[in-house]
């Protein structure tokens, strides 16, 4: 499609701000896509704007309008501009003389200065309001965690560690990494914690940076059997640096064999066992691969990232004593802000860890992450924390037997967390093709492999699910009864865009009835 602007006055983003606001407050059942597409064509007419046949090419209209200078507002892209002119090359002064460098409202607007982010940021909200999230890799965080992720900690850099700071100005930067370490300690019974790593694979990078020497052999869970990239997929640098053996699961059960471990450990002789993934639903025997580990003189990592919140709420096996290093993300199980973690008991281990997280693998730290982190941390130390991880579990069984009573197979026949794989080409449909009509009825799901798929990675046979999200916003097993049932709705004929009509119909009235935000 193209959707360009007759010229530069045909309209003002604030117009198109306030007309899409406008539609979204009188008619808060359309959706936003919809409105947003309603407002632009409504602007087409009334305004001069040029649309052709196919308004529905969002990103190609975004990026067309976005870069036209209109009357009214600025548009900042690249180089600046405003009404026209480059304002790295044009002086700016105040009535009084003085030169001004920064905008108007700059300490004081926040995003209503800029009505081409606010707008997709309001639609990404509304998006989260009136949708079902079934992601694995995604929750619901609080409003704690958005002001502390939003603070004026973005503004500070800092390296090295709490209270020992390559950079002055740290007073309060040491008060809250050291809260969050505190908690982290708190909550899951170890000595020491690193809380900066920029996300869940930088956390596992600076594990093996600090544990290994490059080359050395790590034997870590395929992740076509449901192992997460970062623990060595040849895309990754993990896999370029070190060498990989990879176990699997026995094609019967769908679980991991420790047999077969052993004998490929016995067999490659790992310096590292790592266990945990991304798409294993099944707990893990922590202390028989400890035993395995032991056998061949290899340390043992356990990621729990998904898996971590029930792990804090003593709702499934702890990987500790048997690890001698856990890694965890903040943000899916732990309900918190983005980010990851690691953590460990043995001091003789702390410094190899600690440097291999900085300078290893990363610089300063993200202080407004880390005051996230700390915000989370400290809610999943309340008993709330432990009944909703009772309820993730209760919301997980439920959406299980639905989809089984649907006809889905379950790999490995179900799940002892809250996520789960469901085969979706027994039903005929393949996962990308399941994902993108879900998705049309407000379900928000990832298309997956399954263990010993045939299919390639863009049109597996299954999708991973969820309960995370879905039990943050107050569903209950009666609520993921009924997901269940709207899946098998959608899957029954992804191309029935009526029975996808009333799917959303349906999908929208229990998100309202269980509003966010």
């Amino acid at each position: 499609m193209a959707v360009t602007l007759a010229d530069r006055g045909a309209f003002t983003w604030s117009e198109w701000a306030a007309a899409l606001g406008a539609r979204l407050a009188a008619s808060p059942d359309e959706g936003y896509w919809p409105s947003w597409l309603a407002t632009l064509e409504t602007l087409a007419a009334g305004k001069r704007l040029v649309g052709a046949d196919e308004l529905a090419h969002r990103r190609d209209a975004w990026d067309r309008a976005a870069r036209a200078t209109p009357h009214g507002e600025p548009i900042v892209l690249g180089a600046e501009l405003r009404h026209g002119r480059d304002l790295h090359t044009h002086d700016h002064h105040t009535a009084g003389g003085r030169m001004t460098t920064l905008h108007e409202g700059y300490f004081s607007r926040g995003l209503e200065a800029d009505p081409v982010l606010a707008a997709a940021i309001d639609g990404e909200l509304a998006r989260q309001r009136d949708g079902i999230e079934l992601i694995a890799s995604e929750n619901i965080v609080s409003k704690a965690v958005l002001a502390a992720q939003g603070s004026v900690l973005t503004n500070k850099t800092v390296e090295g560690f709490a209270y020992h700071r390559y950079y002055g100005g740290a007073e309060f930067a040491d008060v809250i990494e050291a809260l969050a370490i505190e908690r982290a300690c708190a909550l899951f019974g170890s000595r020491f914690a690193n809380v900066q790593p920029h996300s869940g694979s930088n956390a596992n990078a600076g594990v093996f940076l600090g544990l290994l020497k490059l080359g050395d052999t790590i034997l870590s869970m395929n992740t076509a059997a449901g192992g997460h990239i970062s623990h060595g997929h040849p895309a990754t640098l993990t896999g370029r640096d070190y060498r990989i053996v990879a176990y699997g699961v026995a094609r019967d059960s769908e679980r991991i064999d420790l047999d077969a471990v052993r004998d490929l450990a016995r067999e490659h002789r790992p310096k590292l066992i790592v266990a945990g993934g991304s798409a294993y639903p099944r707990a893990i025997d922590f202390a028989g691969l400890k035993a395995i580990a032991t056998e061949v003189g290899a340390l043992f990592m356990v990621d729990m990232a998904h898996f971590a919140g029930l792990v804090a709420t003593k709702l499934h096996p702890d990987p500790f004593p048997h690890a001698d290093v856990v890694t965890t993300t903040t943000y899916k199980s732990l309900r918190g802000a983005r980010g990851g973690m690691v953590l460990w008991n043995d001091a003789a281990l702390s410094d190899r860890i600690n440097y291999g997280i900085f300078p290893g693998v990363q610089g300063s730290v993200m202080m407004h992450a880390v005051a996230g982190k700390a915000a989370c941390l400290g809610e999943a130390l309340r008993p709330e924390f432990v009944a909703y991880n009772r309820a993730v579990l209760a919301n997980a069984q439920a959406l299980a037997a639905a989809l089984q009573d649907a006809g889905f197979r379950l790999v490995s026949g179900g799940t002892d967390t809250g996520l789960m794989l469901a085969d979706t080409a027994v039903r005929g449909v393949t996962g990308d093709v399941a994902a993108k009509a879900l998705e049309k009825a407000g379900l928000a799901v990832n298309k997956n492999l399954l263990p010993f798929d045939p299919r390639p990675p863009e049109a597996p046979s299954g999708l991973r699910l969820s309960s995370n999200a879905g039990t943050a916003r107050g569903f209950e097993p009666d609520d993921f009864t009924a997901i269940g049932g709207f899946i098998a709705r959608v899957l029954a004929d992804p191309a029935d865009a009526a029975a996808l009509a009333a799917v959303r119909a349906d999908v929208l009235a229990l998100c309202r009835a269980h509003p966010i935000y």
